[in-house]
């Protein structure tokens, strides 16, 4: 499908995602000077009328229903041959399904970005609808005002009235997170049916799967007991057993959240766990599109390096060419470090990216991470590996950074060393970088790497 120009009065970048009535595009308003997502029907489905209602009902209810936990429709409209259009806000930090990428959330995490979708179901359902499709690629992030995050429910293609829906003959929603009773409608459908979905989606990000058949589902192993009772009522068959309202779910999540803030604050700095990237990073794992080669800028010969940079185009830095074969860049989360920050821009690279959370693996690559908090060095100094020998540390510094290279070896494999960097900019105005590079023996690239690396404000 070739990318229009322009879509009414708004000039279009890139295509965001396809549904089954209708594509999604990202789009910038010029008159605003701000981007936006837009949402025409698909061309096929033009001459069907009732498709076409359906289509304008989601746009009219996510206005009706008017919550900061649903996604904002700003303007409707007809673009070419007919098709209805309607524009929206656009997420900036991706999806819930983008977040899974790199496995498991942190359990507070999980907790927490379920209630506000949970939040913002139930303001869904004060309107009078049933969304019906729950999932982790319907669930958006996007940046607040304030620089945390606003989660987002959207696409409600399958929603309908509740007062209709016990009518319903078409089986809907995805498997694995459609309540049991959308399969079997002869009692028709409520709002419970959405928290079986929230808890669905709630149990795809603490474990990493989507949840077996309902009445068969095998119990969360890692988190305390409280949240496995609360994904596991969620979850119930019998939605009479269900928490009774998204609200009670949301609110019991909240308080679940709250406790384990509390569990991770207590915790001693010097008890980061091994695996530490695998809580830190939240990344989308893509393939690395092909970039010019350039060579390292010094007199003596040199290994081929790329330019990789983040999903925001924020952080941009120079690898070898032979670490090169994956990128993940959809960001990190500062507050697996006891930062503030919710979430903020990141990248990993690496030949594999999957394995990349294991400190023992055979893997050379960077992570780059930055931060607003102005304790981020002084946290990142706090870091200790026990798995690893720490040998010691020294200064780096240039034109645009100065900070500490700590050094770690024998991280489960002889001659491999990581080297974790926190660096502050030397001009006011540009955030604090957390960088990791894991490397074998040989050739020492992390003086050239951090030279290269970039940061916009």
């Amino acid at each position: 499908m070739s990318s229009p120009q322009w879509i009414g009065r708004y000039r279009v970048e890139r295509r965001l995602g396809t549904g089954a009535f209708g594509v999604v595009w990202l789009a910038h308003d010029d008159r605003l000077q701000a981007p936006v997502a837009i949402k025409v029907m698909a061309e096929n489905w033009a001459y069907r009328l009732d498709i076409r209602e359906r289509f304008l009902s989601e746009a009219r209810l996510l206005r009706r229903a008017a919550s900061d936990g649903l996604v904002q429709v700003f303007d409707i409209g007809e673009h070419s041959e007919d098709r209805p259009y309607f524009v929206m806000e656009y997420a900036d930090r991706g999806t819930l399904e983008d977040r899974l990428a790199a496995g498991p959330l942190p359990v507070a995490e999980a907790l927490r970005l379920t209630a506000a979708a949970a939040r913002g179901v139930a303001a869904l359902h004060r309107a009078g609808a049933v969304h019906r499709d729950i999932k982790p690629s319907n669930v958006l992030v996007a940046t607040a005002p304030d620089g945390g995050e606003r989660v987002l429910v959207a696409d409600l293609g399958l929603a309908k009235s509740l007062a209709q829906a016990s009518g319903l003959t078409l089986t809907v929603g995805s498997a694995g997170y459609a309540a049991p009773e959308q399969l079997d409608q002869s009692d028709g459908i409520d709002a419970r049916a959405d928290v079986y979905s929230l808890g669905a989606l709630l149990y795809h990000l603490l474990t990493g799967v989507v949840p077996g058949p309902a009445g068969k589902i095998v119990p969360p192993d890692g988190p305390a007991p409280a949240v496995r009772r609360a994904v596991l009522r969620a979850l119930e068959s019998d939605r009479e057993r269900r928490w009774p309202t998204a609200v009670a779910f949301a609110l019991e999540l909240e308080r679940l959240a709250g406790q384990a803030d509390g569990y991770a604050a207590g915790r001693k700095a010097a008890r980061v766990p091994r695996r530490l990237l695998a809580a830190v990073a939240t990344l989308a794992v893509v393939a690395l599109g092909t970039v010019a080669a350039v060579r390292w800028q010094t007199d003596s010969p040199a290994p081929a390096v790329e330019r990789v940079s983040d999903a925001t185009g924020r952080i941009q830095v120079d690898v070898p060419t032979a670490w090169a074969g994956r990128l993940a860049g959809s960001g990190w989360t500062p507050r697996t470090l006891g930062l503030p920050d919710h979430h903020a821009p990141g990248l990993t690279v690496a030949r594999d990216v999957g394995r990349w959370p294991d400190l023992g693996a055979e893997v050379s690559g960077v992570f780059v991470g930055i931060g607003a908090a102005r304790d981020l060095a002084g946290r990142v100094g706090t870091i200790s590996h026990r798995a690893c020998r720490y040998d010691g540390s020294r200064t780096f510094s240039n034109a645009s950074w100065h900070g500490r290279v700590r050094t770690w070896s024998s991280c489960g494999t002889a001659g491999r060393s990581l080297e974790e960097i926190a660096l502050t900019p030397v001009r006011d105005g540009t955030p604090q970088a957390y960088v990791q590079i894991r490397r074998g023996a040989g050739d020492d690239p992390t003086d050239r790497i951090l030279r290269s690396l970039r940061v916009s404000g």
